[in-house]
């Protein structure tokens, strides 16, 4: 019995009936803009609090060149910016704009499957308020139910003609 909702569909089905070509994709876009592992290592600094270069760059254990390149990149996509604190000498601080705030679930979610897949023992954990180990779960906030492969699907847009 019907009840109005489509069935749910795995995402590799749906996807799998597209024509075989490169498709546009906002994971790669993204990834394209913070993918490299020093501009996420930059990212998580500045959730922290980290803000002034030379202590990004000692959390990070990145060069000063590599990290001046980073900063500039992340500025330049509007994931952080740079705020003057000092004018002789001239200094800044960086910080995360809105877009860089709504990547903290990302860096938590990686944070979760690292501790779990990729350490042999975490050395720290995230402790949620109410006292216990954080563990995420993914729900829509539309309706509240978890989100995994069978409840979610994703569908090709169509191209508009000036792409």
């Amino acid at each position: 019995m019907s009840n109005g909702r489509a069935e749910p569909t795995t995402p590799k089905i749906v996807m799998d009936r597209m024509p075989l070509a490169p498709r546009p994709c906002a994971i790669a876009a993204t990834m394209e803009l913070i993918g490299d592992r020093w501009s996420m290592l930059v990212i998580r600094e500045l959730s922290y609090g980290v803000h002034r270069f030379d202590r990004i760059a000692g959390y990070v254990g990145v060069s000063r060149d590599i990290l001046t390149a980073r900063l500039r990149k992340l500025e330049e996509v509007g994931v952080i910016e740079r705020r003057q604190y000092s004018e002789r000498p001239p200094r800044f601080e960086y910080h995360l704009t809105a877009a860089g705030e709504e990547l903290r679930p990302l860096l938590r979610s990686l944070f979760q499957w690292g501790s779990r897949w990729a350490v042999n023992e975490p050395a720290s954990e995230l402790v949620h308020d109410c006292g216990h180990t954080l563990e995420l779960e993914h729900r829509c906030r539309h309706c509240g139910r978890e989100v995994d492969d069978a409840t979610v699907a994703m569908h090709a847009r169509p191209q508009s003609r000036n792409s």
